[in-house]
């Protein structure tokens, strides 16, 4: 298909239902070639007990059936101390690579939010802290500008300073 021409719904949903009919008739004949399998292999390793004879040789076969059932346990618990083994050092492995790889941070989004809630965010939700900030911003920026005022032009500043040397000399 070109990148111009679209599908039409219908074609993509026909389609659809063709690879789903065929992946079903996979499924279907995978569980009938493993149910074939099963029996083949049952047939190869275990065949059909022999019942004939006297009861002795009855039970020394089921000691021996015994016997083989208690190792095969023995074999199916080492098996999976085994794969619980594996399974614990795959996740410490997926954890180094996350470690070496490094958590990509997500790009941080400008959130406008007041002081009160600021520091609620950093304190916790227990503390109740309320601060009006902008009255105390005002109140600086009053001080500044008396400051600039009252320095004002340098020469004046001069002028008083010489004054005040005057009245000390003097007394």
């Amino acid at each position: 298909m070109s990148e111009g021409k679209k599908m039409t719904s219908s074609r993509r949903h026909h389609l659809k239902s063709i690879v789903l009919q065929v992946a079903a008739s996979w499924l279907e004949q995978e569980a009938t070639d493993l149910a074939a399998a099963k029996v083949t292999y049952m047939a190869e390793r275990c065949p059909a007990p022999d019942m004939s004879g006297d009861q002795a040789s009855l039970m020394e076969i089921c000691k021996k059936l015994h016997q083989s059932l208690d190792k095969i346990d023995e074999e199916r618990y080492d098996a999976e101390a085994k794969v619980l083994k594996s399974d614990k050092e795959i996740e410490e492995l997926k954890l180094k690579v996350v470690e070496l790889a490094g958590v990509k941070k997500p790009a941080l989004k400008k959130v406008r939010m007041s002081a009160d809630t600021m520091l609620q965010a950093l304190l916790g939700g227990k503390h109740k802290v309320t601060m009006d900030l902008r009255a105390n911003l005002k109140q600086v920026k009053k001080e500044v500008k008396e400051e600039v005022r009252h320095v004002g032009d340098w020469r004046k500043n001069i002028e008083d300073k010489a004054d005040r040397k005057k009245m000390f000399e003097t007394s």
